[in-house]
């Protein structure tokens, strides 16, 4: 009887690292991707990532033997995976930190392990402990924090005194950057209901092969006036990291650690991302931390830790 809990919790701390890996990696390929979307239209350099991922998981597509047919009802939780976390987050994203602050973005950003919560309670009926609660405080509070002291640039600020519909500009990005959290959020939750009945490898490969469907005319449009010879080789390689890493790593990192892991407090890894990209910056591009900064890293990773910690049994 005394064996039984090793087992029970070697694959639990095995997902928290994949998960941790995964988030770890998408704040390294964010921070190292900057020299590609200086060079690469946006669209064209999603189709190009998912192109290069379709070709890397191509043999991932294959039913395993012990894997049950896909249902009508999973196509469409694939699709909407796709949509949601891939093609509509990135949309979103993209446009709306156009239009407002970095300070601003990094505040709603924070919102994520909060509303994957949110969603994991209404969909999928998981109960939410104190100490998860307190995990998830803790993330929000240290994406905040950390996102503080990021620089406010001009066209951002510029973008203030312009107006639609009524509305400041400023305000349409903050709503698009909190569209692209709901995306997110809606991904990791979607993503717990695939893996109960798909293996990672597989919900990896066809997710990128809708995302790739999804951006084709517009990763078209875009490649017809590119001039491809001006890319070079080392922009080249690190495009090829970078779809890697993005559409093949970091999703199947992800849903192995959704396999095991609850999804409200999977949701407390995403600080993992500015954390890493942190890192990367300081490592490799000559950046330095202010003490809010540090502090805001210590709070998100306390998150990190109550998150992980090995529940309490009953006595």
């Amino acid at each position: 009887m005394s064996a039984l809990p090793v087992v029970a919790t070697a694959p639990r701390w095995l997902a928290y690292g994949a998960l941790a890996l995964s988030m770890s990696l998408v704040g390294s390929y964010v921070a190292l991707s900057k020299p590609l979307v200086a060079i690469f239209p946006v669209f064209l350099l999603a189709w190009l990532r998912f192109g290069i991922g379709g070709l890397a998981m191509a043999s991932w597509l294959r039913r395993p033997a012990d894997e049950p047919p896909i249902t009508p009802r999973v196509k469409r939780l694939l699709f909407l995976e796709s949509f949601l976390g891939n093609f509509l987050f990135s949309i979103c994203m993209l446009f709306g930190v156009r239009l407002t602050t970095a300070v601003a973005a990094g505040v709603v950003m924070s919102a994520i392990p909060a509303v994957v919560a949110i969603l994991s309670a209404l969909f999928l009926k998981e109960r939410i402990g104190h100490r998860t609660s307190a995990a998830i405080a803790c993330a929000a509070i240290g994406i905040a924090l950390f996102s503080l002291q990021k620089p406010i640039h001009d066209d951002a600020l510029a973008a203030t005194a312009s107006q639609f519909a009524g509305v400041s500009l400023t305000v349409w990005g903050n709503l698009l950057v909190f569209a692209a959290v709901v995306c997110e959020a809606s991904y990791v939750v979607i993503g717990k209901r695939l893996t109960e009945g798909l293996g990672p490898k597989r919900i990896s490969a066809i997710i990128n092969l809708w995302g790739f469907a999804l951006v084709t005319p517009l990763g078209l449009w875009a490649a017809f006036s590119f001039d491809f010879g001006s890319v070079s080789m080392g922009l080249w390689a690190l495009l090829v990291f970078y779809a890697l890493a993005a559409s093949m790593w970091t999703v199947w990192l992800w849903m192995t650690g959704l396999k095991t892991v609850p999804a409200s407090r999977a949701g407390v890894f995403t600080v993992m991302l500015p954390v890493s990209a942190a890192a990367v910056g300081v490592l490799f591009m000559g950046e330095r931390l202010s003490s809010l900064q540090v502090l805001a890293f210590v709070i998100a990773l306390l998150g990190l830790v109550l998150a992980t910690l090995p529940a309490r049994r009953p006595n």
